[in-house]
């Protein structure tokens, strides 16, 4: 920029020749520049106010638009988010079909120390030992007067014990919080709930995992944040598995029997309304697994989907039910049981060596025959034997939505001879769960087709492929009801609601050295409610029980897993929904007795 001189020198010369003043010409110099100067902050002033004007009208326009959309849309509660959260602490909730809660969290606080900010650490150390009864006092003391800065001294605390470290005063004892899995009904359903317990840790949260039964199975679903608080949905009842359980752990204590399960299933949908294995545990404080000896002596060990037995006579319905769908026999076809029967160079005998001669098929269910059931074997063959065993789900484990299940996998014959068939359609030889029983008899029970357990709540019916006709399922139906009626297990019958099923002795093979045990058996009954309208099975299995209110002592099913299934029904029933039929009579049979 040139600048224009104030007293420019020729000008000044000029007005001193001519006798002007030259002060006037810098006077008039300085107001024509500062009249200029004024001029280009004016133009300054101007654009920037127009800038302004630009910034703020846009603004005003967003500001307009985005109240425009938020009176269009709907109302919705703001959500708090907590951006780059490195640990997940919330856990979506699990309830049972009615929507009660099984599992849930609560909040609650740790506890860890600053050794290095203690005062009085040994007597800290004093007090949270009586605090505490079970922390070592002289290894906490160890740690407070060592180098370390930090340490973890509970992971839980409770309100009260809470308040009680608190009044110790110790400023090095510091309190973080905390959200901690919570199941409200203590021990029922614990080994389907399984437990869980904290992954990463921080002072300031904790993450909570799954770590055993349907929370371990369902761990990823349970943590997603996308669930929004949606719980788990499980197709138990809770007031019928209390019930259930009640019923079997008295059962269990009044037969003596070393553990127990109980299956109850609907047999349209596959929801397993109740499932309970004694002994059982607190999933709120979960047990150590055993580091040595059988898992099955540990309370954590599910009977009723881990273990694996040899289910005795109630697989004798599966032979049956085979036979009369090759058309081999009708319910009244007479088989010939008597002795000898001999197969593979080894006798096969009757309980309490009885020989009961002709029987039709239908009578071999009901007086549970070996022979029998046997002979229909080698008439169906090992191969179709075996394939229909296999449709019934009998060869792998089942499909139920806890991470225990696959464990429960069949132990099958290394070799399907004809000895395997025989031995096998009576329930020795090949050994499945209490689930993988309750699924077959739900086959039989929802008219011939295939159902798979599941614990989630289902909206309707699930069928499968059809596995036998309706015909072969009925006339199952039928031999499972003269059982209760006729047969081994007459005190099942429960009045009102028509159970059929089949009883099941087997001998408790020995850990070591092969054999059996002669005075220790597995026992089960596998029912179906009502006959009539079949909508339940129910598997009761007790391990080692013994009944001892007469002379000598008896360890048949009917003496022992029946009663204990009879009673759970009568006390079921009515929870479900179910309502007792009574036998209805025609006036001219009813007499008046008031004369």
């Amino acid at each position: 920029m040139i600048r224009t001189p104030l007293r420019p020198l020729a000008r000044i010369l000029d007005a001193r020749r001519k006798g002007e003043n030259p002060d006037a010409i810098e006077r008039e110099n300085l107001r024509i520049r500062h009249e200029q100067m004024r001029d280009k902050a004016r133009t300054r002033a101007e654009g920037r106010l127009l800038v302004m004007a630009v910034m703020f009208f846009c603004a005003f326009v967003v500001i307009g638009a985005r109240m425009g959309v938020l009176a269009a849309s709907e109302a919705e509660e703001p959500r708090a988010q907590a951006s780059g959260a490195s640990i997940i602490a919330s856990r979506a909730d699990i309830v049972d079909r009615e929507g009660r809660i099984l599992a849930t969290n609560m909040e609650t606080v740790s506890l860890y120390a600053h050794p290095q900010q203690m005062i009085d650490p040994l007597g800290a150390a004093e007090k949270l030992a009586a605090i505490f009864p079970d922390l070592d006092e002289a290894r906490l003391k160890k740690d407070f007067t060592g180098k370390r800065k930090f340490l973890w001294v509970r992971k839980k605390l409770s309100p009260e014990q809470k308040q009680l470290v608190h009044d110790i005063g110790e400023p090095g004892l510091l309190f973080g919080p905390r959200e901690m899995r919570l199941y409200p009904n203590g021990a029922v359903a614990a080994h389907i709930l399984g437990g869980a317990s904290f992954g990463r840790e921080g002072v300031h949260s904790a993450e909570v995992i799954g770590t055993a039964g349907i929370e371990k199975f369902f761990d990823e679903e349970l943590r997603d944040p996308a669930r929004e608080g949606a719980p788990l949905e499980l197709s138990l009842d809770l007031s019928v598995q209390a019930a259930t359980e009640r019923v079997l752990l008295g059962g269990m204590k009044l037969l003596n029997a070393k553990g127990a399960a109980s299956i109850l299933m609907d047999v349209h949908s596959g929801e397993v309304i109740a499932i309970a294995s004694l002994p059982d545990f607190d999933p709120n404080d979960r047990p150590r697994p055993l580091t040595k000896g059988d898992a099955s002596d540990s309370p954590l060990f599910n009977r009723a989907v881990q273990g694996v037995y040899e289910l005795g006579s109630t697989f004798k319905i599966f032979t049956s039910a085979q036979a009369l769908e090759l058309g081999l026999v009708h319910p009244a076809t007479v088989i010939d049981t008597s002795g000898p029967f001999k197969v593979g160079g080894f006798r096969i005998g009757e309980f309490n060596n009885k020989n009961y001669g002709p029987l039709s098929v239908s009578d071999i269910i009901v007086k549970s025959s070996n022979r029998g059931t046997g002979r229909l074997a080698l008439a169906i063959g090992a191969e179709r034997q075996k394939s229909f065993l296999e449709s019934l789900g009998f060869f792998k484990p089942t499909p139920l939505e806890i991470v225990e299940a696959a464990g429960g996998k069949p132990l099958l014959p290394s070799r399907w001879t004809d000895l395997s068939s025989v031995t096998i359609s009576y329930g020795h030889g090949l050994s499945a769960s209490p689930l993988h029983l309750a699924a077959g008899y739900a086959a039989i029970a929802n008219g011939g087709f295939e159902v798979k357990p599941t614990l989630l709540k289902q909206s309707g019916p699930r069928l499968g492929p059809r596995l036998m006709s309706e015909r072969t399922a009925a006339q199952s139906l039928d031999m499972l009801r003269k059982v209760v009626t006729e047969g081994t297990a007459s005190f099942g019958e429960v009045p009102g609601y028509y159970v059929g099923g089949k009883t099941g002795t087997a001998d408790k093979p020995k850990r070591k050295g092969g054999g059996y045990y002669k005075d220790k058996v597995i026992n089960t009954f596998a029912s179906v409610f009502p006959v009539n309208d079949p909508k339940y099975v129910l598997i009761v299995t007790l391990d080692e029980p013994v009944e001892t209110s007469g002379t000598k002592p008896r360890r048949t099913a009917g003496w022992t897993a029946v009663p204990v299934a009879a009673e759970m029904i009568r006390r079921i029933a009515p929870l479900l929904g179910l309502r007792p039929e009574t036998e209805t009579r025609h006036l001219t049979q009813i007499v008046n007795t008031s004369n």
